[in-house]
């Protein structure tokens, strides 16, 4: 079952004024965190990357893959995603854990006059 629109803006509308932006990926959506994506929302359920963070209500039940053959990620319930002010915690932290994007490579140009062989 795909995220429908709803349930992104939902999710989303929890963790404000965090600015999270969502983009599609996969068929669904990653969210990004100060250029890092510290979660996807998959089949509607917010999923967020497992880094060294430990917290008393991420427990091992909510391990999980978001397709098959990924990494687990937490699958947070509705009950713990109602909690905007955890969730805002958790993806900040999670996103602190992450490693910054690597800086893109400039593209080469060819010489002027340089043909191909």
């Amino acid at each position: 079952m795909a995220t429908s629109p709803a349930q992104l803006d939902a999710i989303v509308a929890r963790v404000e004024p965090l600015p999270i932006t969502a983009k599609r990926m996969f068929g669904e959506y990653a969210l990004y965190l100060d250029n890092r994506i510290p979660a996807f929302v998959i089949d509607g359920v917010l999923s967020v990357k497992v880094t060294s963070l430990e917290d008393e209500r991420l427990t091992v039940d909510l391990l999980g893959p978001i397709f098959p053959g990924s990494k687990d990620y937490w699958r947070i319930p509705e009950p713990l995603a109602a909690d905007g002010d955890w969730l805002r915690e958790l993806l900040m932290a999670t996103a602190a854990l992450i490693d910054p994007p690597k800086p893109k490579a400039a593209k080469r140009s060819k010489a002027p006059g340089a043909s191909r062989t």
